[in-house]
């Protein structure tokens, strides 16, 4: 997902075991680009679960976190958002990336195809008691 506003640059989704750093375009909106190429805007998937560091003091203390959090990306609908990207912490609450300061790192830890794909493996594996040695 990237926000509508970064529709002007080139884009690519991530990937697991990159590292991230959220920056703001020339446009004024806040996006993820990765360290080799920091011109093109990186859309994180709906849902992915991401390890944030370097999160600002003034969304620590709005939000009750702490400088690194895992976060899941989702999308604020409605209201009166110029901006759509956003994340909600574990504890609930979801702040725009808008809000956050320039160079905060993120890292793709899973996806929601990744979650889907163990789930159902998890599904599907024979209980250890009930398979022949």
């Amino acid at each position: 997902m990237c926000d509508y506003s970064l529709e002007l640059y080139r884009s690519r989704p991530a990937t697991q075991e990159e590292q991230y750093t959220l920056r703001r375009f020339p446009s004024g909106t806040m996006g993820f680009t990765a360290a080799r190429d920091c011109e093109t805007a990186v859309c994180m998937p709906a849902d992915a679960r991401l390890r944030l560091e370097g999160i600002g003091e003034a969304v620590q203390q709005a939000f009750g976190v702490g400088s690194t959090e895992e976060v899941v990306m989702t999308r604020l609908e409605g209201g009166a958002y110029a901006h759509k990207d956003a994340v909600r912490f574990d504890n609930g609450r979801e702040v725009l990336l808008q809000s956050f300061n320039a160079g905060v790192t993120a890292e793709l830890v899973a996806s929601t195809s990744d979650l889907t794909d163990r789930e159902e493996r998890q599904l599907f594996r024979a209980p250890a008691d009930l398979v022949d040695a």
